[in-house]
Formats: C-alpha cells, structure tokens, sequence
C-alpha cells in the first residue's frame, strides 16, 4: 500500500533522521520524498530557526499494523512539535463545486474527473443560477440551485455548511462562483475552500475586467488559484500561469483565451491540493510540484 505523509515542524536537527528510522522500523519504503525549510522573519525570529516542511510518499507491507505506524509517528510528531497527516496516496477528495453562469472551469473539472486526471469525487454541485444542471444531473451529481440575495445570503450559506456536513465534504471549489462568502464562511474552512480569478486584480475589478484590459493594452493575461480568507482575493496562492497578448487581439479573444488559463490553472490547483502537495504557511504556501 502506497501513503501520503504530510510534515511540519519548527525547524531543528534529527527529524528527517528520526522520521525515517520509524519508518524503516515498520518495512516502509520511502518512494518519493521532498523537503523546504522556511527561515523565519529576521523581525520575529530570535534562535536563527524557521519551519521545516517535508512530504513523504511510502510503501508499506500488507502486513504493517497501521495503528501501530501511527501511535509511532504521533510520538514522533510529539518529540519534534510536528503537525502531520498520513493518507492513502490513491485516496480522492470528496469535493463540492459551487458555479454561476460561467461553466468553463465546472465543465474541466467534471471531465478531468471521468478521465481519472483529477483525484476528486464530486458529491455535490451548487449554484445560483440554473445554467448548468443538465451538464451536471446527466452525469447523476446532485445540482442544488440556491439563488442568494442580500436577504437571504446567510440562510444560503448555512445550507452549505449544512451540505459539507452532511456529505463530508473536504474541499469546497468556486468554480467561477460570482458570490463573495461571508468572513464567517471563509474562516470555518479556511485551507478547504480554493477560489480561481483573472490576474487582473486588484487593478481591473468588477465586470468586464478583460475589455478594460483591452483599452489599457495589457500585454499579459493570467489566472490565480488560492486559498479563500475573509480578506476577498487575496488568501494563499496555489497556481498561476499568464499568456502572452499582442494589439491584435480583440477583448472577446482576450476572454476566450482568459477562460482556458483559468479552467488550467484551477485544475492543477486542484490536483495539487487533493496529492497533498499544498502547505499553507501564513499569507503563502509551499508547493511541491512533481
């Protein structure tokens, strides 16, 4: 069986020593391995210490007794103040989407999910517009239309709570869902929520971002993947990814080309978020890519 371990920790000496010692105690093969030490702010640190990220992809026997490998690493995780998740790596994520008018990136998502691109299983689709339940209903998810108004955000929103809940939800996506969540909402599951938005911002907000674009002769268009945080657009940054725009290119060619790097750039977000590969730390994150 294949594992996912994912480790934090004040920086300090021993760890990836000690961490693979327990593993080879247990017949666990290290396949995959990746390491980033974070110094701390020269403001706020006074040992010269930071963190230490690590991720871990292991084999173990058939035979290894889990519960055993686990109370290990707990003591592990005990001995190095380390925060720390084992998971199986052909797990997928169980994922709600949320979408208005715009499908493109909903539509990437639940294609890369039948071809087996994505590790993700979609239990639920919801929307404040009904554009998209065919696309959704044929493949058997269930879509939940739920308009919101100012009078009845907050009732809305606790139908999502409600609906994570119920489902077990790890992973909520905006897949282009033009609602900005209540602080109340982004913080509940902040680090389980990923938004995807042009790259225009915070210079172009609002409608027709890509048009005023256009009139300002913008050379470069791009899309960012991030984390949702009650500070609207602006939570830890997963993936971007630009394209090069020339003066010939009209402002609906700007929009077409604009909504292939989102459908993009959101997927491999999501792919690297499901493989474990994301860790936030404060206002960033480390990203081990393959």
């Amino acid at each position: 069986m294949s594992m996912i371990l994912k480790m934090t920790c004040p920086d300090q000496p021993g760890v990836v020593a000690d961490l693979s010692a327990r593993l080879l105690e247990f017949g666990c093969n290290i396949l995959e391995s990746n390491q980033f030490f974070q110094p701390a702010p020269k403001s706020t640190r006074d040992d010269g210490l930071g963190t230490f990220f690590m991720r871990v992809v292991l084999s173990k026997p058939e035979s290894t007794d889990l519960a055993a490998l686990c109370k290990s690493v707990d003591a592990f995780a005990d001995k190095f103040s380390a925060t720390y998740s084992l998971n199986r790596s052909d797990a997928v994520v169980k994922t709600v989407l949320m979408v208005s008018r715009f499908d493109h990136c909903l539509l990437d998502i639940l294609y890369r999910v039948q071809k087996g691109a994505l590790p993700l299983d979609i239990v639920a689709v919801v929307s404040n517009h009904a554009d998209s339940r065919n696309n959704v209903e044929r493949l058997g998810i269930p879509f939940y239309l739920w308009p919101v108004t100012k009078e009845n955000k907050e009732e809305q929103e606790a139908k999502i709570d409600e609906l994570i809940e119920r489902t077990g939800a790890e992973l909520v996506v905006l897949a282009r869902y033009m609602q900005i969540l209540s602080d109340t909402l982004s913080s509940r599951h902040f680090g389980k929520i990923i938004n995807i938005h042009h790259s225009f911002l915070p210079a172009f907000k609002g409608a027709k971002p890509y048009h005023r674009a256009w009139e300002r002769g913008v050379k470069l268009i791009g899309a960012t993947a991030h984390y949702v945080t009650p500070d609207l657009d602006e939570g830890p940054i997963i993936e971007q990814d630009t394209e090069r725009v020339t003066h010939t290119d009209d402002p609906d060619e700007l929009v077409r080309r604009g909504r292939d790097i989102e459908a993009r750039v959101l997927s491999r977000a999501l792919r690297l978020h499901a493989e474990g590969r994301v860790f936030i730390d404060g206002n960033r994150t480390v990203v081990f890519h393959r």
